[in-house]
């Protein structure tokens, strides 16, 4: 089995969709989010969209590699609301983004099979009215070398068309470098063949 190194992901929030039922008003928001700051950010955001709203459930995933999610019910029924909006993040194969879906209760109970049925239909509208993406899983290098070098570490550079992040070019020259998981290896025995030139992996 080929290793993959694209996720799929959103670029920007999409617009508040509503689905309706029994009276009940279910508004959905996704948001593109790479740390659980960007989480708590949003969430204030729907929050004060809606300050008469109860209930702000929402699910979210970080990461392309090792994965991590939290789901929330926030006030209803255990499980009736966080994971169906979490299950409809792994149905689109979708990462670093967050699904909130506020709900406004309107007086007739929906019992934990139509809360089920409603938080899903409410994540799958927000989905659907988001641009998802495709992205690489990139690996960060600095790139170390003299002056005199420069014209061999460029090469490569410009051969491999080879993202550059950052670069410094005094004496003492640094370069980083964002590669593509699935070229990294070649692209740093390239490097490492240069005499005088030292490349390492960054966080």
């Amino acid at each position: 089995m080929e290793e993959t190194d694209t996720y799929k992901t959103i670029e920007k929030s999409s617009n508040e969709t509503l689905f309706k039922e029994k009276g009940s008003k279910f508004f959905g928001y996704t948001f593109p989010v790479s740390n659980e700051t960007e989480v708590n950010n949003a969430l204030e955001q729907v929050k004060i969209l809606h300050k008469s709203a109860r209930h702000f459930c929402y699910a979210y995933q970080l990461g392309s590699e090792s994965i991590y999610y939290r789901v929330n019910d926030d006030g209803e029924p255990s499980n009736s609301a966080g994971m169906p909006i979490y299950g409809q993040i792994q149905s689109f194969d979708v990462t670093n983004i967050l699904i909130v879906v506020v709900r406004y209760f309107g007086g007739t109970k929906l019992g934990v099979g139509g809360l089920i049925s409603a938080y899903k239909t409410s994540a799958k509208l927000a989905l659907e009215a988001s641009k998802i993406v495709e992205k690489t899983i990139d690996i960060r290098y600095e790139v170390v070398f003299d002056y005199q070098n420069i014209n061999k570490v460029m090469r490569i550079i410009k051969e491999k068309n080879l993202d550059v992040v950052n670069q410094q070019l005094e004496v003492d020259c640094k370069i980083w470098l964002s590669i593509r998981k699935s070229k990294a290896k070649e692209v740093e025995k390239l490097f490492e063949s240069i005499y005088e030139v030292n490349i390492h992996q960054i966080n």
